[in-house]
């Protein structure tokens, strides 16, 4: 219905101006003195004539276009409907013998345009002329307002500066723009001055007393939006970014989808390249079992491999809670598209693994399920060894039995040279599966890789409540470093090096540069608006029970080969004894089931399977 007053009122406006503009070409025409046979056409023609030019008016859509975004589009809307309507007239009065000095049409061509034109852009103007106040009178509304640098002066950019001018509840008002075009600066975007590039960040954000900086990079490349991020993480804004450049659509920036910096993105991870055509081979069609479905890694591997729609996706945790959020979250998002079924079970239990692949015959493994926590896993040595290591000998074994197809493991960098209890066991499960490729035609993978970001136990959920409470965040040690990459990364990977698998590899992921921990606490502490050592404290405890000064992804004995993905590596597979490694593994369940819950006794065998375990804590 407003709709519709509004139209009718335009439509009235046009009549009015249209209907003016003809007495004024005649006024002009004939210098104040109009013949009177004119006076008479124009009374006898006015009415057609300005219903003519309406008509026409509509059919260009000058009453279905939103004249508050008005530009010059809709300004050649109205020329050419002002055109074709100034003809049809001139066309009508030859037709019917009251025409008019052929100047009179061309001066009521100019007329209906300007009038016209100038009342569509007249609520533009007033709408410009209220965003320009704020940036002029900004020194007096600097309480109520965010101060906003732009980086990037690109079509995003200009986009996010026009919509944050026109949407005055946001209460954002951009004072700067930061692009690294040495043609751009020194101009301005949008009324808005470009102030040089990135290495100006923070001398404009003091002088524009700047308190929120948006990267308006979406398609620059990770690593120099990361270059960016640290010089403006030196600064006490707050970050936030624009969605990926795929969200951008129709010139349009959902400004609800600008989001908080994150740890993500100082990380500086490119996005992953995917063979879907390779990974849809193998996975489309096929029952698939993801042990430890409900935790960190799992989970992201359900939601990854649901996209490939299997025939059937068993998700399997002993946590009951975990898996119910995420059996929600797929129901929600697929529906009766993807038949999934969630299992709670323990890999310890063998008969419950029997049962489960002897009902469902999965065709492709993935085995998520491990107790990863490194001090965790020291005080409590022997639930390391049956969930690590007897939950994938049953898994594995079962898999062999029930003739699935492929078995890939989710190892760790910490079953290099491992110096805990938790890298031991991962490192004999590696062994398992290695060893069992040998003698089955499952084809057992591994695929190793560091940290991820966010996953339980990560240290970013630690450091993230102790910035909430004020600090101390709590770092090991000055120099510890470790591998990184992001959860949805890290499962895509897996998926794809399940692609690759002929059996008996270990896949290492490229990790890129390791991370000084200290660093990744200075950043989350920064990304919180708040000062490193000054706002909130670091303190440094000491490497704890089991842990490692540095990481490594590969033993000097193992060589290693490119894949044909840039980020995937195969480590050459050692020889294995299966039936040593099995007489081995029958000591240690004994040795288990009489254990007191400490490493005496068992720390020899493991040194045994391992032999490049040790269970002394690294020296600093």
């Amino acid at each position: 219905m407003q709709r519709l007053i509004k139209k009718s009122f335009l439509l009235f406006i046009d009549f009015i101006l249209v209907s003016v503009a003809v007495y004024v070409a005649l006024f002009c025409r004939f210098d104040q003195n109009i013949p009177q046979q004119y006076i008479k056409v124009y009374i006898n023609t006015v009415l057609v004539t300005t219903c003519i030019k309406l008509f026409t008016f509509q059919a260009f859509k000058l009453y279905s276009s939103l004249w508050q975004y008005a530009s010059v589009e809709e300004l050649i809307q109205v020329f050419l409907a002002t055109t074709i309507g100034t003809v049809l007239s001139f066309l009508f009065g030859m037709l019917t013998n009251q025409s008019m000095p052929r100047t009179v049409y061309i001066i009521a061509w100019m007329v209906t345009f300007m009038l016209v034109g100038g009342s569509r852009l007249s609520y533009r103007l007033v709408r410009k002329a209220n965003s320009w106040a704020p940036r002029i009178f900004a020194h007096r509304k600097c309480n109520h307002q965010k101060r906003v640098m732009i980086i990037g002066a690109g079509s995003a950019g200009s986009l996010l500066i026009r919509q944050l001018k026109f949407q005055k509840e946001l209460r954002s008002v951009p004072v700067v723009v930061i692009d690294d075009d040495c043609n751009k600066q020194g101009s301005h975007i949008h009324r808005i001055p470009i102030k040089g590039g990135r290495e100006q960040i923070e001398k404009m954000c003091k002088k524009y007393r700047v308190d929120e900086i948006i990267i308006a990079l979406p398609s620059k490349a990770k690593n120099e939006i990361k270059e960016i991020l640290e010089i403006c993480t030196r600064t006490k804004c707050k970050l936030k970014t624009l969605p990926e450049l795929s969200e951008i659509t129709n010139d349009n920036i959902d400004l609800k989808k600008i989001r908080d910096v994150s740890i993500e993105d100082l990380l500086g991870r490119e996005q992953v390249r995917l063979n879907n055509s390779e990974i849809s081979d193998y996975i489309s069609g096929q029952v698939v079992l993801v042990t430890g479905g409900g935790g960190s890694i799992g989970s992201e591997l359900c939601r990854q491999i649901a996209k490939y729609r299997p025939s059937k996706l068993l998700i399997l945790d002993k946590y009951e809670n975990s898996a119910y959020d995420l059996q929600n979250e797929l129901q929600y998002k697929y529906g009766d598209k993807l038949d999934f079924e969630i299992i709670i079970a323990c890999v310890r239990d063998r008969e419950r693994m029997e049962s489960i692949f002897k009902k469902y015959r999965p065709d492709i493994v993935f085995h998520a399920a491990a107790h990863k926590h490194v001090p965790l896993m020291e005080a409590n040595p022997t639930e390391a060894i049956k969930n690590n290591i007897f939950g994938t000998l049953n898994v594995a074994e079962c898999a062999h039995e029930y003739h699935a197809k492929r078995f890939v493991l989710i190892s760790t960098d910490k079953a290099v040279n491992p110096t805990n209890i938790m890298g031991a066991t991962k490192r004999i499960a590696e062994m398992i599966i290695q060893s069992m490729s040998k003698r089955s035609k499952t084809e057992f993978v591994a695929v190793r890789f560091g940290n991820v970001l966010g996953s339980n136990g990560s240290v970013i959920p630690l450091f993230k409540k102790q910035i909430e409470h004020g600090g101390p965040v709590t770092v090991t040690h000055p120099e510890v470093t470790r591998f990184f990459m992001t959860i949805p990364e890290a499962a895509q990977l897996v998926i794809q090096a399940g692609a690759m698998a002929k059996g008996g590899e270990i896949f290492i992921l490229d990790m890129g540069a390791p991370i000084k921990i200290v660093d990744l606490a200075r950043n989350l502490i920064r990304l919180s608006g708040l000062e490193p050592d000054k706002d909130i404290k670091i303190e440094f405890t000491g490497l704890r029970p089991g842990e490692k000064l540095h990481e490594e992804l590969l033993m000097e004995e193992e060589g290693v080969t490119a894949t044909h993905h840039e980020k995937i590596f195969i480590s050459q597979p050692l020889n294995m004894d299966y039936k040593l490694l099995m007489k081995e593994l029958n000591n240690l369940a004994k040795m288990v089931s009489d254990s007191d819950e400490s490493l005496d006794g068992l720390a020899d065998i493991i040194s045994r399977i391992v032999p490049t375990y040790s269970n002394e804590q690294a020296a600093v």
